[in-house]
């Protein structure tokens, strides 16, 4: 089982819990209609990857995430994450109407940096990833259509949600394709604050 870090332990969780579209400009981005309903998938611990791989065969984009850890049903760490998928096959599926499973939730689909204490307030939050020094994406939590209390609430309704799970509450505009040997550094802020950087190179 693959595990994440909160506050130095090692957390496992059962599941990752994905909410897609939830920031209007990645949705224009990407040319889909702004959904009725919040758009909800899940990734399996199997793809919760220690590596950044930028396969060889196919494209993989990065989605950078703020990402929420779950202890007692509550949300109590933050930490970020790359929610990483297969565009042309996610494209492939969409249009048949089918499932996205085989476009996210393949081993390595998600890589996280360490999670820490969340804030005594979200409002502040912002996002951003650099590559190769590079400012390529960036987004606030405002920004969002659904806050990350409102997701936990709507999750919780049907789901029962386990200690260490993750909520990847979507991503802002500027995905692309990883390249391997790139340097991808992602920041959270809370206004001003540094909250957590991390790094990591494409393989």
């Amino acid at each position: 089982m693959h595990q994440i870090h909160f506050q130095g332990r090692a957390l496992t969780p059962s599941k990752i819990i994905c909410v897609g579209r939830n920031y209007v400009a990645h949705i224009h981005e990407l040319g889909n209609p702004i959904p009725e309903q919040m758009v909800v998938f899940c990734k399996p611990n199997s793809a919760i990857g220690a590596q950044l791989k930028a396969y060889r065969d196919e494209p993989i984009h990065y989605e950078t995430e703020m990402c929420f850890l779950i202890q007692a049903q509550q949300l109590a760490g933050i930490g970020i994450g790359l929610d990483l998928t297969k565009r042309t096959l996610q494209a492939q599926l969409k249009s048949k109407g089918l499932p996205w499973e085989r476009a996210k939730a393949f081993d390595g689909a998600a890589v996280f940096s360490p999670f820490v204490a969340l804030p005594d307030s979200l409002d502040g939050l912002r996002l951003c990833l650099h590559i190769d020094g590079r400012l390529a994406q960036q987004g606030e939590l405002q920004h969002m259509i659904y806050s990350p209390q409102t997701i936990l609430a709507a999750v919780s309704s049907w789901m029962h949600l386990e200690t260490g799970d993750v909520l990847m509450t979507g991503t802002p505009s500027g995905v692309g394709p990883l390249q391997a040997g790139s340097h991808y550094t992602a920041a959270l802020y809370n206004a001003d604050h540094l909250l957590i950087e991390h790094s990591w190179t494409a393989i």
